[in-house]
């Protein structure tokens, strides 16, 4: 287990992007009846595409967006033979008012982190006197950091009015399931009750239908986004077992985010998968006829398409 600490620094202009970027989030979801909002969604979709850097990077970009002399915490731990590659950031406001959680993804060059997510398997969770069937390979992976992450939660030197939980990929199925613990575990009640939302993307399946009755018996806010032809979020296949997904879910269109009633369904087998993997090196012709690729999935991609109009960059510009 690894537990690295940083305060990140002030920034400097053109940033940060966010004069106040906790008061933005305090500001945000502040009701049971909270819709999706879009500078939320632009925080978080930052910090979930920089989670794949180092310590030091994560801290710059936090800084950049508005979080000025917070605290990041990297609690990871790794161990190859069990197909364990977790790694969660936990980023706190200098007020100690609000956190953010946020999971990496799957890192593209790390083989064994890919074995780990096609371990869907059949873990189950007990849940409000039910058992949730849950994705066994994102489960270990939430599991492995999960004890750190709640001390540090647990822990904080000032009171925490507000926590988010995010993640792209990987990272947005290990929110999801880190955020449904919160939901069944008594113990963490103050957590679950400070918990403002859950914002995820390009986020697999995880979790059996019965969590559809769980989240509406708990309430937690889930915002999921899919953008463009991203196929992700139509993954594991039904072959390895069915899953469902629910919350709100957020498709880009014509520019904007708007939700669809109709969520993404899980795909029977592999083939379209294979086609959307071998589709990023086909030509554009051949490519853009494809129902699905892999090149809607890149965090880069989501971070583009969430930055409001009249924003600067994460890199300082404009375009």
């Amino acid at each position: 287990m690894q537990i690295e600490r940083i305060t990140a620094a002030p920034a400097s202009p053109p940033f940060p992007i966010y004069s106040d970027a906790t008061e933005e989030l305090l500001r945000a979801h502040r009701s049971e009846t909270s819709e999706r909002d879009p500078v939320a969604a632009h925080i978080l979709g930052v910090l979930s595409g920089y989670a794949y850097a180092d310590t030091a990077t994560m801290a710059v970009m936090a800084s950049r967006l508005g979080f000025g002399e917070s605290v990041l915490v990297r609690v990871s731990q790794t161990v190859d033979a069990m197909l364990i590659f977790s790694t969660a950031y936990l980023l706190q406001s200098r007020c100690g008012r609000v956190a953010v959680l946020c999971y990496r993804g799957t890192e593209p060059a790390n083989l064994g982190n890919w074995f780990g997510d096609a371990d869907v398997g059949s873990q189950t969770i007990d849940a409000v006197g039910e058992r949730l069937i849950v994705h066994a390979g994102f489960y270990r992976n939430v599991r492995a950091t999960r004890w750190p992450v709640l001390e540090l939660l647990h822990g904080a030197a000032r009171p925490l009015e507000a926590l988010y939980i995010t993640g792209h990929s990987l990272g947005g199925a290990m929110a999801v399931i880190f955020a449904l613990g919160l939901a069944v575990d008594e113990e963490h009640r103050i957590l679950r009750d400070q918990l403002r939302a859950v914002y995820t993307f390009g986020q697999p399946l995880v979790a059996g239908v019965s969590a559809s009755r769980l989240v509406a018996s708990t309430r937690p806010r889930l915002f999921r986004h899919v953008l463009g032809r991203d196929i992700i979020p139509s993954l594991p296949p039904g072959v390895w077992g069915s899953l469902q997904h629910f919350g709100h879910e957020f498709h880009y269109s014509d520019g904007q985010w708007k939700r669809r009633d109709v969520v993404t369904a899980q795909l029977a087998g592999f083939r379209e998968a294979s086609r959307a993997t071998l589709a990023v090196l086909a030509p554009a012709r051949k490519r853009d006829a494809q129902r699905y690729t892999m090149s809607d999935h890149g965090p880069h991609q989501y971070v583009a398409a969430l930055r409001p109009a009249g924003r600067v960059t994460e890199f300082g510009d404009r375009g």
